[in-house]
């Protein structure tokens, strides 16, 4: 999100409402978009595979790592090179910090970040700013609670950065060791925008736009007791959010383990399968600017 300025983001944002709304129709025909999941992902997948089906083109597909030369030893540089020669432009997601911007330096084709380790996930951060955008009306001076694992929950960390562009005030609430990051921390407070960490978020909540929770991630710990000490830190219910405004609406990048409950989904509030829809329109507009659709 550091690459994107304010007017980058509402430009993409103004192209994935026109895209919804069929203002615009671009179109990819004849062209093809390498989706590279080295690390599981539904959402993400999916929307990106829709997203270039519904705009036209086609796509070659990589879950995992069986059945390819990575699993004889490969290197990234290598597999990515090769398939370079094949795609107008590659979607990526890995476990390795770093791996999308390293493609972007050393291939011929667009690379998007989509999710990278525990480091960013900046196309999951645009489609949260349109459904915010989308619920709230306006993306200015917001109060955004984010729930969870700060530390090594990649969407936090874009979506962070890329509200820092609008001045909202955030409210952090994690468990001591998963709180935000320092170098977060330290963008947001150069750039004057207040935020505060605290151990509970259900106090905070009357006075919240957005909740915005994630799930405490299983497989970013290296010691499963660590994982069970702490996974259901924080479980929203519908108790919870009596005293919401009526503009107030939860969040989630998905996948939900258990720190939704499923009433939640019966309340007003609830956004997150909508929010998972949004991913379509905003990731088609990221394709076309890339490939210079629009």
């Amino acid at each position: 999100m550091r690459d994107l300025r304010r007017e980058d983001i509402l430009e993409l944002l103004s192209l994935a409402e026109k895209i919804e709304t069929g203002q615009i129709k671009p179109r990819m025909d004849g062209m093809l978009a390498a989706l590279l999941f080295f690390e599981p992902s539904t959402r993400t997948f999916f929307s990106f595979e829709t997203a270039v089906k519904r705009l036209g083109g086609a796509t070659l597909t990589m879950a995992g790592t069986s059945g390819t030369s990575v699993s004889k030893g490969e290197s990234m540089h290598d597999t990515l090179t090769t398939i370079d020669q094949y795609a107008d432009l590659i979607v990526m997601r890995t476990t390795q910090e770093g791996a999308a911007r390293y493609a972007s330096e050393v291939l011929r084709a667009p690379v998007i970040n989509a999710g990278d380790g525990a480091n960013q996930h900046p196309t999951q951060a645009m489609l949260d700013l349109y459904s915010i955008l989308k619920t709230q009306h306006t993306l200015e001076g917001l109060t955004v609670g984010l729930v969870g694992d700060l530390l090594l929950g990649r969407t936090v960390h874009s979506l962070a950065q890329a509200l820092s562009d609008f001045k909202a005030k955030l409210i952090f609430a994690s468990p001591s060791h998963l709180r935000m990051p320092d170098y977060i921390k330290e963008d947001l407070a150069e750039k004057g925008i207040e935020f505060m960490e605290v151990a509970q978020i259900e106090p905070y909540i009357p006075e919240l736009d957005i909740l915005y929770v994630t799930r405490i991630q299983r497989e970013r710990f290296a010691d499963p007791d660590d994982y069970e000490k702490v996974k259901n830190s924080y479980i929203i219910t519908p108790e919870m959010l009596r005293g919401a405004r009526p503009n107030f609406r939860v969040l989630h990048p998905l996948p939900r383990v258990n720190e939704i409950a499923r009433g939640v989904d019966d309340t007003p509030y609830a956004y997150y399968f909508q929010q998972a829809r949004n991913g379509v329109y905003t990731r088609q507009a990221i394709i076309s600017k890339l490939l210079g659709l629009v």
